[in-house]
């Protein structure tokens, strides 16, 4: 019988077909970054069940594996999905349905504006914004009530602060809530002119308003979850950490993932309330394929832009000022002793020095020194030298949004003066405490986007490049470095570093195609970045 190499071709072919194993999904001719220990690259991966069965050449996957789904990532640049470790999810959904976006307005003129548009479009009975910045006005004062009160004389008008940690009202708001200028709150203060509100109300006195702002039913609940979802996939996030939530809201992100509509993967922190305390913490940490709970969230002190933060001495620009704790010192061993009992973490918002100092010195007391509890300090953005070394001594973790410092930087010296600003926002430092940090954005009080916050951390400069050069830069990360705080070491604050985080065999499918290489992108390149598609356990939720 004559050799036959047409045959023989079709045996071989048959051959290999049978040797080759079924998976979901292979992604061929990329340059995938798997961030693993050696931060190696690899060309192609293969997905099977949600996870990382292999990775390596295009050649060697498709020799080994075979699968009706094959992408060819034309050379595009893989990442493992990226982790935002510190946001507000729910905040940022509620905020679509019922919010004026303030964001980058230029003076209270411009609010004004918007503020009468979104009533007209959308009526209501209170009229509500967020983000507003009075650091970004020509005049860098707080507002005052007078204009809103000619505007909307019979309808509470109610504005946040960019941080979250300041309100804006109208007279119609103060007399709804009962505020006057002899209205005193722990933790919060009204600020009084001439004898009366201005309408400002600082940290814990925007508590006197929210119980009277109208609740948002399930349904427009629900719907800004599923936008809020839409919105972090475009922009290539498959976890977040939500920083503080009730236990009705976590009951309703559980439901939801549960029949498929939710597939964002959340870790919920507990606001610091006894139903949480005995529904979640008491029963121990609670873990599905898509939420964890395992921390509690509370305050230390304000932000720097409102002047709440805890300062050690006087704000430079505010003499007489020292900031706000929000609780007493009873209130934080209280919630350090529930939480070391129940083997949960605790993790505190921290901006000053003395707000810093005080949460350092908190949890040292249980803590003891070397330890793998990860108690996290949320911002730590202002340290006392004298401070540093303990994050290392006690593994207390850092937990920083790279956006922050570019946002701040073109007054937070004027708040804190020339040697303290040494210490500020000193993530290089932070890092070399414990050799890992993650970070997030703090959506919404930044950007949503998570590139914005490569951008910040390793250039240290705003989108228009100013200042050249980035701002001490000593305190910048390298490229590898961001983006395991934005991956690896984001997993690793939560506990999920053996799931998520790397693309290399084992861990879940969640990663995200880029139309550029970070490692090596100029400055306006990375912000010029476009996310192609997002992946979560292998399926494709964003991109065509």
């Amino acid at each position: 019988m004559k050799f036959n190499p047409a045959i023989a071709l079709i045996l071989l072919f048959t051959m290999m077909s049978c040797s080759q194993k079924q998976v979901d999904l292979i992604i061929k001719n990329a340059s995938v970054y798997t961030v693993d220990d050696a931060f190696a690259k690899v060309e192609a991966l293969a997905v099977s069940e949600g996870k990382i069965v292999a990775t390596g050449t295009s050649q060697h996957i498709l020799d080994k594996y075979k699968s009706t789904k094959v992408v060819d990532a034309e050379g595009k640049f893989v990442y493992p999905g990226f982790n935002d470790a510190h946001c507000h999810f729910y905040g940022y959904a509620t905020d679509l349905m019922q919010y004026a976006d303030l964001r980058d307005t230029r003076s209270p003129e411009e609010i004004y504006l918007i503020l009468k548009e979104h009533h007209e479009k959308f009526g209501g009975e209170w009229i509500l914004g967020r983000s507003w910045d009075q650091n970004d006005w020509e005049v860098q004062e707080f507002p005052t009530k007078e204009k809103l009160d000619e505007l909307f004389p019979d309808i509470p008008v109610y504005l946040v602060r960019v941080d979250g940690h300041a309100g804006w009202c109208n007279s119609k708001v103060l007399e709804i809530a009962g505020i006057t200028a002899e209205s005193k709150v722990n933790g919060g203060e009204v600020v009084v002119k001439n004898g009366e509100p201005t309408g400002i109300l600082i940290d814990n006195a925007m508590s006197l308003v929210r119980k009277f702002i109208p609740e948002m039913t399930r349904e427009q609940q629900e719907i800004g979850l599923l936008e809020a979802q839409k919105n972090c996939f475009a922009a290539g996030l498959t976890s977040v950490t939500d920083c503080g939530l009730s236990k009705n809201t976590i009951l309703m992100m559980d439901e939801l993932q549960k029949t498929g509509e939710l597939n964002m993967r959340i870790n919920a922190m507990l606001d610091p309330t006894e139903e949480n305390f005995e529904h979640f913490v008491r029963s121990g940490i609670y873990k599905t394929d898509h939420l964890l709970v395992n921390t509690i969230k509370v305050y230390a002190d304000g932000a720097l832009g409102s002047r709440g933060a805890l300062m050690l001495e006087d704000y430079s620009d505010d003499p007489g000022n020292r900031g706000l704790q929000i609780e007493t010192q009873e209130f934080y061993d209280k919630i350090c002793q529930l939480a070391y009992e129940n083997n949960y973490a605790v993790a505190t918002h921290a901006i000053g020095d003395g707000g810093n100092r005080l949460v350092l010195d908190t949890y040292a007391q249980f803590l003891k020194g070397k330890n793998d509890r990860r108690w996290r300090i949320e911002h730590s953005q202002i340290i006392n030298p004298d401070d540093f070394d303990k994050f290392g001594k006690y593994s207390i973790v850092p937990s920083v949004q790279p956006t922050h410092c570019t946002s701040d930087m073109p007054w937070a010296e004027d708040r804190v003066g020339a040697e303290r600003i040494k210490g500020a926002y000193a993530y290089q430092t932070l890092l070399e405490q414990n050799s890992w940090i993650p970070a997030g954005t703090d959506f919404p009080v930044e950007n949503i986007y998570p590139l914005y916050s490569f951008y910040s951390a390793v250039f240290r400069a705003d989108h228009t490049g100013w200042p050249e050069g980035g701002w001490h830069m000593n305190e910048g990360w390298s490229r590898e470095q961001t983006l395991r705080a934005m991956t690896t070491w984001a997993a690793k604050s939560s506990f999920e570093e053996n799931e998520k985080g790397q693309l290399v065999p084992g861990m879940l499918a969640d990663f995200v195609i880029l139309d550029t290489d970070l490692m090596t992108a100029s400055p306006q390149e990375v912000l010029d970045a476009k996310v192609e598609s997002t992946w979560s356990a292998g399926e494709k939720v964003f991109g065509l």
